[in-house]
């Protein structure tokens, strides 16, 4: 059996859908889409505000460009799970916005893993710091705290993945109808289905390598900042309480949206070949979990906004800064609105 027929759905094969994928999961999916838009355009128009002479900076308003990418995908897939999309819509979503929706994930995964490389960086190998962290690309890593460097390998990062996920939309070319669209791998021709099952172990190879990566460099902040509190217990406690809960929220983040997508798309894949899940059944319950553990994924825009403000204190100023300056402003209108209707009452 070829890989195109091993891969498509055949034709009577039993719906996937339940009342999960068809009445939960949409409402879910348009309340993460206005929490999403609106907290990451405040994001954006902070991040507007803020120069990136960073590292770090740099990595995050990648993120948010990610996020608001990822969100454009959203109004596609209220339109399938509801059954509003006609077959020349749902066309349109196999060839592209399905395929955006995916490269902004894992380009956003990246973004972490360089986040989480900075930051043990900036902790692990300062002048201060013991010299069991040390070692010989000491000076090469301090290139991610460089706000150029940290440009060109953002540059580079998005030219990678569009290089990896362009062929999937070319090679996207059969001829749509009613039926073959509702199954994206028959609009593939054989060499689209090929690429894309190599694209698919790319992606996958890159998450598993940024969460060994995450793993140990957030291992090396913890040891790290313990060592710190030891040798000055006296006045470090706050400072190591508050370096806690700003690295963690990254790698929180990244456990709680990524990992169990990624746990399940290894079976869920596998269902779909035919190779060890034949019944109907176990292909059924797969299904399920890949569409709640992919919603967990695209949770990540909602989750991202409070990284972005626990991470980075120049985001954190310049918005608590707008709020209390737009507070103030409230607040003189009303002092001076005050005396001005009273007379007007007279």
């Amino acid at each position: 059996m070829d890989l195109l027929n091993s891969t498509q759905l055949p034709s009577n094969q039993t719906d996937l859908s339940s009342v999960f994928t068809r009445l939960v999961l949409p409402p879910l999916y348009l309340l993460i889409f206005v929490v999403g838009v609106s907290l990451n355009g405040v994001a954006a128009w902070i991040f507007f505000r803020v120069p990136g002479d960073s590292g770090l900076v740099v990595y995050l308003k990648n993120m948010v460009m990610a996020d608001l990418l990822m969100l454009s995908t959203f109004p596609f897939k209220f339109a399938v799970d509801l059954n509003l999309a006609s077959w020349h819509l749902r066309a349109i979503i196999c060839r592209y916005t399905a395929v955006l929706f995916y490269s902004s994930m894992y380009v956003g995964i990246l973004f972490i893993g360089f986040i989480g490389l900075e930051r043990y960086v900036k902790v692990c190998h300062t002048p201060s710091s013991t010299s069991s962290c040390r070692c010989s690309l000491a000076s090469w890593l301090q290139h991610l705290r460089s706000a150029p460097f940290a440009r060109v390998l953002a540059l580079f990062s998005w030219g990678l993945l569009l290089l990896s996920v362009l062929p999937n939309v070319v090679l996207t070319s059969r001829p749509a109808d009613e039926e073959t669209s509702r199954h994206c791998m028959r609009l593939k021709t054989p060499l689209g289905v090929q690429w894309h099952k190599a694209s698919a172990f790319f992606n996958l190879s890159l998450f598993w390598v940024t969460l060994v990566a995450l793993a140990f460099c957030y291992a090396s902040i913890a040891r790290q900042v313990c060592k710190s509190y030891r040798r000055v217990r006296r006045d470090s406690g706050h400072v190591c309480r508050r370096s806690n809960r700003s690295i963690f929220s990254v790698l929180a983040v990244f456990f709680v949206c990524f990992v169990p997508y990624h746990v399940c798309r290894v079976p869920y894949t596998l269902s779909q070949t035919g190779a060890g899940f034949g019944g109907d059944a176990a292909r059924f319950v797969l299904f399920q979990l890949k569409e709640a553990t992919l919603f967990l994924s695209a949770l990540n825009v909602c989750l991202d906004p409070v990284v972005y403000f626990l991470m980075c204190r120049t985001f954190r100023e310049s918005l608590l800064r707008t709020l209390s300056g737009r507070e103030k402003r409230r607040r003189r209108s009303l002092t001076t609105a005050g005396p001005t209707q009273s007379q007007s009452n007279i």
